[in-house]
């Protein structure tokens, strides 16, 4: 999972937008952007952070800068080192899939950050707050609260690969006040693109994405 494999991949399976959404940090979407550059993959920088609640939250953005002022107030709410013999290596790579350097922060765990507080800093860096696998019970916002607060301002929810959006509108009634992603969520090669998200936009951007969420000006998410 270096960058330029990332990219050949999603190029292979004819997406046209990818995240780079690692587990609370956010150190390897410039490479993975930067490996892209001069073709016509779009690669958003992302975070996926671990609430207090152990919530998994999706924050996409439009720059690098931002994904990386997220990954500042997530690290500094990290306790914990990682144990490389229990979780493996946390490698930053460059965009000749070089390694640079080794992550000793517990990226795994949850952050001290509430899932509130975590939708309201990815809104103040310009952000797309997406709750994640909202399907599955583990890490999902249905099964660790059983319902979305009023107050939490969520852009999308992401359907897991497990799922459909069908299934997840039935079962979850709040879940019909948003548009709904899916994305394959993909820890190994082989899993890029396995699903993905269609939607009716000018072009693959981040601005358009925003559109297409929610519903704006012709573009929109194909259910």
């Amino acid at each position: 999972m270096t960058p330029r494999a990332i990219v050949r991949a999603a190029l292979e399976r004819g997406l046209d937008m990818i995240a780079i959404c690692d587990h609370n940090s956010a150190r390897n979407t410039a490479a993975a952007s930067r490996a892209a550059r001069g073709g016509s993959l779009t690669v958003l920088p992302g975070i996926e952070v671990s609430s207090s609640e152990e919530i998994h939250i999706l924050g996409l953005f439009e720059s690098d800068e931002a994904a990386e002022q997220m990954q500042d107030e997530v690290y500094a709410r990290l306790p914990g080192q990682n144990d490389e013999d229990v979780f493996g290596y946390q490698v930053v790579v460059d965009e000749d899939d070089q390694v640079e350097d080794l992550d000793q922060r517990l990226l795994i765990g949850a952050s001290t950050l509430g899932v509130e507080r975590v939708v309201d800093l990815i809104h103040r860096l310009g952000g797309l707050a997406v709750a994640s696998h909202v399907d599955r019970e583990g890490f999902g916002i249905f099964g660790q609260l059983g319902f979305i607060p009023d107050n939490l301002e969520l852009d999308a929810l992401e359907v897991s690969r497990l799922a459909d959006y069908q299934s997840v509108r039935a079962r979850h009634r709040q879940s019909r006040d948003y548009a709904l992603i899916t994305s394959s969520d993909a820890h190994y090669l082989e899993d890029i693109g396995v699903v993905s998200t269609r939607a009716l936009m000018a072009e693959p951007t981040f601005q358009e994405l925003k559109l297409a969420l929610t519903s704006s000006d012709g573009r929109r998410i194909v259910e």
